[in-house]
């Protein structure tokens, strides 16, 4: 019965997750559900012991980076910033280069910090005038955006800010720029194998005379209407270049030159720097660039207390998603039957590289969340994957990208959070635009990191 209870558990997780019910209620109901199925368990110890301090150290090692990520994206929306460069992108590759224009809009976005639905909300408006103007069927307009944003900036390339590049350092002691080489490999194949797939198939569109088509005009297409006094290009995009120059100034120069051997003390942790130096690179490089932007853009920002509270809020609910989601691995890699499922697992491969990316890529396509189930997977068996890489001789790093990549393939299904208010942004259904979204941010992507495994394995 237990190993029953954590599959009935798991599939209830994906299904009501798909239907609409918040993770916050999910994910502690169905993680007791499974204790309830495997006998002879305390059920309010779980809760409170295992699953609400899974939450909290979740929360204390995160929270900051949820935080400031969504207080940047919020300001980069409300001066125009996120705007000004997507139309800078426009303008220099031009109408014939449509989808070039968008993806590379999105991806500079997203690769200096600012979340994907900020980037969706900016750029769809733009993308919409774009293909209109081009006589592009609208429909390829959330695949472009999402290879822009879910797929090469998020997991692939080195110095992400995302969450997904964060996550695996505490646990493989690696920094943002995990495995530089394969990761920006991995990025380009990304990329170039999306905007190919996407030209083939507008390419293939027009030989069968389809245009843009005659779409209502949604909410989101209204904003590019609206009279904005926008910033240049290069004031907009200066926050974004501090994110990744400071990043990687602080984890390669000035951090590890730091005397931090009060870590060591217990009211410090008892820790060390390779476990914090790639979280504290990402905080002080968003406070830097947050601080730079809104002196750039003071004037502009009208309503600067608003725009920081409501960033600031608008964090709350994916932080405690995510960290309810890590509660729950936790719950459920507390059962006695769990160690079914790890044996599983591990026995995948002899390889913990591939063993890491199949667990990873599950437990994403299940919760439908990148950050969640990298979460769950690195909560349940992150130590036995940083334990077998090291006897196996493996890279650190090179665990840190893969698990990294896989959190973005399987993640992007059909029932995924953001893959949902994308085709929403948008005025579009998943019958109409789905499949290419399936093509550009789960096969791409996943074909991807089967490439970077190869390599990595191959000890590239």
């Amino acid at each position: 019965m237990g190993l029953f209870g954590i599959i009935l558990s798991l599939v209830l997780l994906m299904y009501l997750a798909y239907r609409g019910i918040n993770v916050l209620i999910l994910a502690p109901l169905l993680a007791l559900l499974a204790v309830l199925l495997s006998g002879d368990i305390p059920l309010l110890a779980t809760y409170t012991q295992v699953f609400m301090q899974a939450l909290g150290n979740y929360l204390i090692t995160y929270f900051p980076l949820f935080m400031l990520g969504a207080i940047f994206g919020k300001l980069m929306a409300d001066s125009g910033s996120a705007r000004a460069i997507a139309e800078w992108c426009v303008s220099k590759l031009g109408a014939s280069n449509a989808i070039v224009a968008i993806v590379l809009s999105c991806g500079i976005l997203t690769y200096g910090g600012v979340s994907l639905f900020v980037v969706a909300f900016a750029v769809y408006p733009i993308a919409a005038a774009l293909f209109r103007r081009s006589d592009i069927p609208k429909r390829f307009i959330p695949a472009a955006i999402a290879l822009g944003s879910f797929t090469f900036t998020m997991t692939a390339l080195p110095g992400t800010p995302a969450i997904q590049n964060a996550i695996p350092m505490p646990y493989f002691g690696t920094t943002p720029f995990a495995a530089p080489i394969l990761g920006t490999l991995a990025g380009a194949i990304m990329f170039f194998g999306g905007v190919y797939w996407l030209k083939f198939r507008v390419a293939m569109a027009g030989r069968a005379g389809e245009g843009f088509g005659d779409h209502p005009r949604t909410s989101a297409d209204s904003d590019l209407d609206q009279d904005a006094e926008l910033p240049g290009f290069w004031i907009a995009v200066a926050p974004t270049i501090l994110v990744i120059v400071l990043n990687a100034l602080l984890t390669y120069l000035i951090i590890p030159n730091l005397d931090t051997s009060y870590l060591a003390q217990a009211q410090y942790g008892e820790t060390d720097v390779s476990k914090v130096r790639g979280i504290w690179a990402i905080i002080v490089a968003l406070v830097s660039a947050i601080v730079l932007l809104i002196v750039l853009n003071y004037q502009r920002l009208k309503h600067l207390k608003d725009t920081i509270n409501t960033g600031t809020m608008g964090s709350l609910l994916p932080v405690f998603n995510t960290s309810s989601e890590v509660g729950y691995g936790a719950v459920i890699a507390s059962l006695p039957a769990f160690g079914v499922v790890r044996d599983a697992v591990l026995n995948v491969s002899t390889n913990p590289v591939i063993s890491v990316a199949v667990a990873t890529n599950v437990l994403a396509g299940i919760t439908g969340s990148a950050s969640g189930g990298m979460s769950i997977a690195l909560q349940t068996l992150g130590d036995q994957f940083a334990e077998l890489a090291r006897t196996s001789g493996i890279s650190e790093a090179l665990m840190h990208r893969v698990t990294a990549l896989s959190s973005g393939g399987f993640d992007a299904l059909p029932h995924n959070g953001a893959v949902i208010t994308l085709l929403a942004i948008c005025g579009l259904t998943h019958k109409q635009s789905y499949f290419d979204i399936f093509m550009c941010a789960v096969l791409i992507p996943v074909l991807a990191t089967i490439c970077v495994i190869v390599l990595g394995s191959m000890g590239l």
